[in-house]
């Protein structure tokens, strides 16, 4: 008899479990990330502390999305340039403009720039530069023609369809342990 008690009460409880994850997970999602994130907020243009023109950098001197965004081919994430990258080019160059004298007080301070993320991924989302950059995936094909754009802007939905479809289009997994944790 007691054991029928607890093969009643363990399958009540598993029960339970399983409807506590089918309402927990999606409410635990929703409070991680909430609309005003700037996933689907195409047109994001952030201001930032200076207006950096990857026009200039990218498509007039011609310097490469990874000369500045070194972490892209070799971790997960592309990183903001440290200003050190910029300085390796502005002790010399352009050091009578604004920007610039704003750029090398902050280095001279050992102090970063603040910049704001134009494309800012939910947490729980896993997403590895190295990996789309490792299969061939042109910076382009995400952020748009950035070596057009005066500042940067979000072009891309950045929403879990949006990112499905490419990985069907390029055969690439859309297993769910693929890009979430």
């Amino acid at each position: 008899m007691a054991f029928k008690i607890c093969l009643w009460l363990s399958l009540r409880c598993q029960l339970c479990i399983a409807v506590v994850l089918f309402f927990a997970e999606p409410a635990a999602a929703w409070w991680m990330w909430t609309p005003g994130d700037t996933v689907d907020n195409v047109g994001y243009k952030p201001k930032q502390p200076i207006a950096f023109s990857h026009q200039l950098h990218s498509e007039e001197h011609k310097i490469q999305c990874e000369y500045c965004h070194a972490g892209a081919r070799r971790s997960p994430v592309a990183g903001i340039p440290p200003l050190n990258t910029c300085m390796g080019c502005h002790k010399f160059v352009a050091t009578a403009k604004d920007p610039i004298k704003f750029i090398a007080a902050r280095y001279q301070a050992n102090q970063p720039i603040k910049w704001t993320k134009v494309h800012d991924l939910p947490d729980f989302v896993r997403f590895s530069h190295q990996v789309h950059g490792l299969a061939k995936i042109s910076c382009q094909e995400c952020h748009g023609k950035v070596e057009k754009m005066g500042v940067a802007v979000q072009k891309a939905p950045l929403q879990m369809g949006w990112c499905v479809d490419c990985h069907r289009q390029k055969k690439a997994s859309i297993a769910c342990l693929t890009c979430h944790y």
